[in-house]
């Protein structure tokens, strides 16, 4: 890998290990505040919100400065969002903040690995970074379950700074703090990511033509005999993972009487296992054969549903991983190939954006669904089973998608298939 690579991965260790301690200390937050719970279960579709509005417009932004810069941007936003969680703003008002700078941080992250990176790496780099990526939820969990905790909150509240009177008096609030610092490290990083050589594409100013450019790039994307399969299949994945991880919080005080702070540490053991699922597959996939993971993801959905007979940590800890094994197995080759057709067929930053437009709407679809059934009174078991259902039935029906494509389009697909084998024709 290319020098500049690992610092990017330096960078969206620090910035992704502060969001998922952000989502812990921001559901505190609520919680010693005593919101309803339906106001903690929401933090996920907020956070998914601006990926959704400003789709068209974050994947220009992104093509037209360099990477590093858009990046350090976007880290900035965040930082801002915690300052008003600090400063008395309601946290879901602030996470949704923060949610626009991740909005804007993801297409060029993921962007510039296909600028900076020829075909034969893609899957090993994606793996990496995912790995990385779930190693950052796996701590940045801990982490904010840790300072929520009675015992370094008390250290952290115990700290007094002379002749300032910060108002910080509650757990939530001093973690909050803390991970400002860790956005500011991140940022940090990002400063020192080198450029690639590939010359920006200036921003059209009128949004009009910004919001038909993206859907020219949408509907592109969607037509295409493999992008088709790849966007649908992250698309599924990523909109059940991103809920699954409030989740797996309900079900753990559910099914296993947990607190906030020992529930973390479960989603923390999903990590671990996409993380270890994703490293797997950077070392034995290859772009061209990505298409031949979908039978995991039913298997995947299988699974969720029988989470609901586990009542044993000693069991639960054990399945988790295997659970995220499949998912990050899945995911890796699939975002792959995805990125792979997307900057031949528009730009980077462009088909990131697209993708998480995509991706991110299935988040926004089911954490509001999720939200509106938890106000109803649905219970976490009940939830689970119809996520399982929904993954298992989906990537069933995915799978049938592609089958036929092979029928109809099979010359076409076989094209574009020796495309993803030659670093010459990438781009």
């Amino acid at each position: 890998m290319k020098r500049g690579f690992y610092t990017i991965m330096t960078a969206q260790f620090f910035s992704s290990l502060a969001d998922n301690a952000l989502f812990v200390a921001a559901i505190e937050l609520l919680r010693s505040r005593h919101a309803p719970e339906w106001q903690s279960a929401a933090l996920v579709p907020l956070f998914a919100l601006f990926y959704v509005v400003l789709a068209p417009f974050v994947g220009a932004f992104a093509d037209a400065r360099p990477k590093g810069q858009v990046m350090f941007i976007s880290n900035a936003i965040k930082v801002v969002g915690c300052l008003l969680m600090l400063v008395g703003v309601h946290p879901l008002l602030a996470y949704t903040l923060v949610g626009l700078g991740a909005a804007a941080y993801s297409p060029a992250k993921y962007g510039i690995l296909t600028e900076l990176l020829p075909p034969s790496q893609l899957v090993k780099a994606n793996g990496w970074i995912e790995g990385l990526t779930i190693a950052s939820i796996i701590l940045g969990v801990l982490l904010g379950g840790q300072l929520v905790g009675p015992y370094l909150s008390a250290k952290l509240l115990a700290l007094d700074l002379p002749f300032l009177s910060t108002g910080i008096d509650r757990a939530a609030e001093a973690a909050i703090a803390v991970l400002v610092a860790v956005y500011a490290l991140a940022a940090a990083f990002n400063l020192r990511i080198p450029l690639t050589g590939v010359t920006p594409r200036p921003m059209q100013r009128n949004p009009v033509f910004l919001l038909q450019d993206f859907w020219l790039c949408n509907s592109r994307l969607w037509r295409d005999h493999l992008g088709q399969i790849s966007l649908s299949t992250t698309t599924l994945f990523w909109g059940v993972s991103g809920n699954l991880r409030y989740i797996v919080l309900a079900w753990a005080g559910a099914a296993l009487g947990y607190s906030t702070t020992q529930a973390s540490s479960l989603v923390g053991v999903v990590a671990l296992g996409t993380a270890v699922g994703a490293v797997v597959a950077s070392l034995r996939m290859k772009l061209d054969q990505a298409t031949r993971v979908m039978p995991l993801g039913v298997a995947m959905g299988v699974l969720v549903i029988a989470m609901n007979f586990i009542d044993n940590v000693w069991v639960a800890a054990p399945f988790l991983v295997l659970l995220g094994g499949l998912g990050g197995f899945l995911v890796v080759p699939m975002n792959a190939l995805l990125q792979h057709r997307g900057h031949n067929l528009m730009g980077a930053g462009r088909s990131i954006a697209v993708q998480n437009f995509n991706e991110q709407a299935c988040i926004l679809s089911l954490g509001a669904l999720y939200s509106f059934s938890t106000g109803m009174g649905l219970s976490a078991f009940a939830a689970i089973t119809a996520f399982g259902l929904l993954v298992a039935g989906f990537m069933w029906l995915i799978m049938k998608w592609h089958q036929r494509n092979q029928r109809v389009h099979g010359v076409e697909l076989e094209r574009l298939l020796e495309i993803a084998r030659r670093d010459d024709l990438h781009g």
